[in-house]
């Protein structure tokens, strides 16, 4: 094992090759280049193979990340696919889009001790993708029949992942989803540039040829109550994720032009797909020849100033009150997003919108950092006199979601729901307030990880599963 690993003394880290700047901010393409296989094996010999490898620790799917890393670097590569998609349904959509430096790469051992990270997501993806590209991504085939069905609501990381373990095992899945493609946010959400979506689509296919149903344009609520789910299957799981977005208390923030982030990735990426979106096609959500203010410091922020940028915006800012090291979102994707020109207006907050009916500009205050709060971050406090006004065509609402009053919207009167409007779900059951009903993903934890909603997923098809297979043992018992 020496002589293949334990070499980050002699070797750098190396992330894949990632496109000119310039060149990248003109389209959707990702915008990191796959590695060669010997550079894959090189990177993963870096390893040091510690005796707590807190990488696979901080990873929520406990992936196997050092034996995969040792298998990769010993070139046997099918073997390290298989060990690394033993834990995680989606492998090649985490290498691409988990914030590998705050979670495994971030808690690297040889990171902490100076030596530069192994770069995990990176050999994740190149493993997952040559998987694919050689055939090594087996058909999903049931174990055996099961006549107990399942019905799962929501199509995004959390309700794939569950439809998947379930279908495995022989129950009959149904997958149902409001949009017309399923993914949830890997499709919608998620810009091209972080993932291209024939990345998503391939496992999608994989479960409808393994037998997984999906009835898209399903509105559970309009087409269907809740109730009428639970009647038609054993066990129904809610994974609807959380889409309501946070709002801006400011004056002016009713003008034209004013929008939720998420509006604007949808129509960005269904315009990318070839629909034809109306609100992008007149410029609402359409950032071309525009001045862009993004106001949030999280990943879905990073989307956004990120799409304006290759959307042609004449300029584009990301207003947020804290400042660099204490924002949310990925270090490396604000470094990405400085990289294609994206100005940044740290420690500052939206007074106002200007404009009189499309917003033409932002008021915006300057902040400093004052006490921390019991969250243990420093609490934002503005500056006396050090307001100013940023040019604005259009500005968009990144502050996150909460979840949707599904209790209403599902017609179930009986979901119990948490003080934060998420679904109150047994933390080791996943089981809901209604018998046979499991929920998990964002509904339930509030916006999150994907690499989180896949956990959720796994957790609650196993739960599920124990408490089909003991409803079917009643079943048969009472025959006898």
């Amino acid at each position: 094992m020496a002589e293949r690993m334990l070499r980050f003394i002699s070797l750098p880290p190396q992330m894949p090759e990632k496109r000119p700047a310039a060149e990248r901010a003109r389209d959707f393409h990702e915008i990191y280049a796959d590695y060669l296989e010997q550079k894959a094996a090189e990177q993963a010999s870096r390893c040091s193979q510690c005796g707590v490898p807190f990488c696979q620790v901080h990873c929520p799917l406990s992936n196997n990340i050092p034996d995969w890393l040792k298998l990769t670097a010993e070139g046997r590569l099918e073997e390290a696919y298989e060990l690394s998609q033993s834990t995680n349904n989606m492998p090649e959509i985490c290498g691409r889009i988990c914030p590998q430096d705050r979670l495994c790469e971030g808690n690297c051992v040889i990171e902490q001790s100076g030596h530069g990270t192994v770069t995990i997501g990176s050999v994740e993806k190149y493993l997952s993708d040559t998987a694919w590209e050689r055939g090594w991504v087996k058909p999903l085939k049931p174990r055996r029949t099961l006549a107990q069905s399942v019905g799962v609501v929501g199509a995004g990381p959390a309700g794939l992942a569950a439809a998947e373990e379930l279908r495995r095992i022989g129950y009959k899945v149904t997958v149902y989803d409001r949009h017309d493609r399923a993914g949830g946010l890997l499709i919608y959400g998620i810009p091209n540039f972080k993932l291209e979506k024939d990345v998503v689509a391939r496992r999608v296919k994989r479960l409808e040829d393994g037998g997984v149903v999906f009835k898209l344009g399903f509105d559970v609520g309009r087409d269907a109550s809740l109730a009428d789910l639970r009647n038609q299957h054993d066990a129904v799981y809610i994974a609807t994720g959380v889409y309501k977005p946070r709002e801006i208390e400011a004056p002016g923030v009713g003008l034209k032009c004013v929008v939720p982030a998420l509006d604007y990735l949808i129509a960005s990426n269904k315009t990318g797909l070839g629909d034809k979106v109306a609100e992008f096609e007149s410029g609402m959500l359409n950032a071309k020849d525009k001045n862009v203010a993004v106001i949030g410091g999280g990943d879905t922020a990073m989307d956004c100033v990120r799409t304006a940028m290759r959307q042609g915006a004449t300029s584009v800012a990301c207003i947020y009150r804290r400042d660099r090291d204490n924002m949310p979102g990925s270090l490396r994707e604000v470094a990405n997003a400085e990289e294609e020109g994206v100005r940044f207006e740290w420690l500052t907050l939206p007074k106002s919108f200007l404009g009189k009916k499309n917003v033409e500009g932002v008021r915006i205050v300057r902040m400093r950092l004052g006490m921390a709060d019991a969250s243990g971050r420093k609490t934002p406090e503005e500056i006396k006199d050090s307001d100013f006004t940023l040019d604005c065509d259009l500005a968009i609402k990144a502050l996150g979601f909460d979840a949707e009053d599904l209790r209403t919207l599902f017609n179930a009167p009986d979901l119990k729901m948490s003080r934060w409007g998420t679904v109150d779900a047994d933390a080791k059951t996943h089981m809901t307030s209604m018998d046979g009903v499991f929920a998990g993903g964002d509904i339930v934890r509030g916006a999150s990880l994907v690499v989180w909603a896949i956990r959720d997923g796994r957790d609650a098809a196993a739960a599920m599963h124990k408490y089909l297979a003991a409803k079917a043992a009643r079943l048969r018992e009472a025959a006898e």
